[in-house]
């Protein structure tokens, strides 16, 4: 090759890295590690279900002050408690199938252990997420779309619940159909659409749903109590963590209007307190 072919190359080459980079400088896309960069991340990940690496961003996005930190906290307030509650959902279902099936109990406990523990990280993150909640807007916006998944139960836990080992391949499965109808069903409660996911739906359309603060609340108070739930004797046995929750609970229950919802919950939480002073 000629000394000046070699020359045209380098400055062929030379011109692609200038215009590349001019492009990349101009282009509207956040830059990493912003507060624009995380949400939109999380959207991103959020769209293929992928819940915990979104938690991931929005964690980032809550660990500074920043424009984004009240769409944040209510999505991952519903993330965390629905994925946990997910995870409480599967570690009992494996509870009951080493109790069907005493032969392959260690198999099945092992899930338990696993299912508990990722139920306890994420239990812990809510309940701190939601400490830190003091948001001034009603109504609550949620920012997000509704989620992936199906309300309807997950046929293969209650196999298991019997006793039935079910492939790697099909646990996975099954593990990811409890965790996005748990997060479905936390959406719905806090959307203040218990039990009816196309009001859900219909409601999260926009992309900013308003929810009375009153609503969003009492299903974090709910939840509180349900995760509190997870240190229990027969569980994993922390009753300082259990009372936590509950009076975190019982605080959120303060600031709502009395209702039946509200008085309900508040006796099963005194229940609760009063089984952990025993």
């Amino acid at each position: 090759m000629s000394a000046m072919a070699t020359r045209g190359n380098a400055v062929w080459a030379l011109l692609s890295v200038t215009l590349m980079l001019s492009s990349c400088a101009n282009s509207d896309a956040p830059q990493p590690g912003t507060p624009a960069f995380y949400w939109a991340a999380a959207k991103e990940t959020y769209a293929t279900g992928d819940y915990q690496k979104t938690i991931e961003h929005l964690g980032n996005l809550l660990s500074t002050q920043n424009d984004y930190v009240s769409r944040a906290q209510p999505w991952m307030l519903i993330l965390t408690s629905g994925m946990a509650h997910g995870y409480m959902e599967l570690a009992d279902a494996f509870e009951a199938g080493g109790r069907a099936n005493p032969a392959q109990a260690t198999a099945f406990h092992r899930r338990v252990s696993d299912y508990r523990g990722s139920a306890s990280r994420l239990s812990l993150q809510f309940a701190e997420t939601f400490g830190n909640f003091q948001s001034k807007e009603d109504p609550v916006t949620l920012s997000f779309a509704y989620p992936t998944g199906s309300p309807a139960e997950v046929v293969l836990l209650t196999r298991v619940a019997q006793g039935a080992m079910p492939p790697a391949a099909e646990i996975e499965t099954a593990q990811r159909n409890a965790i996005e109808r748990a997060v479905l069903l936390a959406t719905c409660r806090a959307a203040g659409a218990g039990g009816d996911p196309a009001k859900a739906q219909d409601l999260l359309k926009s992309g900013a749903a308003k929810v009375p603060k009153a609503t969003f609340v009492q299903a974090m108070a709910t939840a509180l109590y349900e995760q509190s739930q997870l240190y229990s004797h027969n569980k994993l046995d922390d009753p300082d963590k259990m009372k936590i929750f509950c009076s975190r609970a019982q605080e959120a229950l303060k600031v709502l209007p009395a209702s039946k919802e509200t008085d309900d919950l508040n006796k099963k939480i005194e229940a609760t307190l009063k089984k952990t002073k025993a």
